[in-house]
């Protein structure tokens, strides 16, 4: 069965060959693409360098769920991993991340990172994450906000919600419980880079709160609609 790797990467040079090369070390992996998110580095040569199977280049930023989108788009493969290009050597760790799917133990797989000993933030937007998920779904997430996850293919198709900004991983989440399929998250030795305590890092923080709002807040709208659908 083809298995698609995923690489959502936006000014990422400095690390995304590694990344791709811990992938390359993966053998269950078909194939590994690189979305260049609007980058105004060298991370699309950097990529290629490395080994990347392909590299979309996608002239404007389309944001996480877009460039997620245009990567699914062109890909073989009837299993997909969506990573991280920040994960580095940890993205190795995808070879026991694929096993929950490969098994048929769930439909989505999710990585679980190890506790930090010093958040950068305050744990509002994952609290949020965790709090909806579980409204909408009645599933009880440690890992609402992860972006390691290996997939069907089918599980994406149903997540139509999941093809914008940072609540990407919270519609994927909901959209595939809501569609009967099963999750699993996975405790693995992944990291990635933190943002720090300052201006840009809250920044970051408050621009992901409002994505995941909003995102909430559609997936809620969604289910009131289908529910009175139903209904009639």
């Amino acid at each position: 069965m083809a298995i698609s790797a995923i690489i959502p990467a936006l000014n990422e040079e400095a690390i995304i060959g590694e990344t791709v090369k811990a992938l390359r070390v993966v053998s269950e992996i078909s194939e590994i693409i690189v979305v260049d998110d609007g980058s105004r580095d060298r991370t699309a040569a950097e990529a290629a360098l490395a080994g990347a199977d392909r590299v979309l280049i996608l002239a404007e930023n389309r944001g996480k769920g877009g460039a997620l989108a245009a990567g699914v788009e062109v890909a073989q493969g009837e299993i997909i991993c969506f990573v991280d290009a920040d994960l580095g050597a940890t993205a190795a760790e995808f070879a026991h991340l694929l096993k929950p799917v490969l098994h048929g133990e769930a439909d989505m797989a999710v990585a679980q990172f190890p506790a930090v000993k010093y958040s950068a933030g305050l744990g509002l937007v994952k609290r949020l994450a965790s709090w909806g998920i579980h409204a909408l779904s009645g599933y009880l997430t440690s890992s609402p906000l992860s972006g390691q996850r290996v997939l069907r293919r089918c599980v994406w198709e149903k997540a139509l919600s999941a093809r914008n900004g940072f609540g990407v991983e919270v519609a994927l989440t909901v959209d595939c419980l809501r569609h009967g399929f099963t999750v699993a998250e996975v405790p693995l030795m992944m990291s990635h880079r933190q943002t720090g305590r300052n201006w840009h890092g809250f920044r970051h923080r408050g621009k992901q709160f409002i994505h995941v709002s909003r995102t909430l807040f559609h997936l809620w709208l969604n289910g009131r609609v289908n529910g009175r659908e139903k209904q009639e």
